[in-house]
């Protein structure tokens, strides 16, 4: 979360991409650095225990969710 805030923060088009448990913390991290309206994505946790596949079926799931967010960007502060 933190790198890609400071990828934006330098001009360079980021996604962050957390676990659903981590929501709270994600939003509070963006505040603490200054970027309360950071967007970032979200996918189910846990992921430690899914194959190699399971995991590349989930990044596959969120690449329309990523090239979005890198279409239009972040809010700035």
């Amino acid at each position: 979360m933190l790198d890609g805030i400071l990828l934006e923060k330098a001009g360079i088009p980021a996604v962050s991409i957390i676990t659903d448990p981590f929501h709270v913390t994600g939003e509070e991290m963006a505040k603490s650095w200054g970027v309360a309206k950071y967007r970032f994505l979200e996918m189910p946790h846990p992921i430690a225990n899914l194959t190699e596949d399971e995991l590349n079926a989930r990044a596959d799931d969120m690449v329309e969710k990523v090239e979005w967010l890198l279409k239009v960007g972040q809010s700035p502060e």
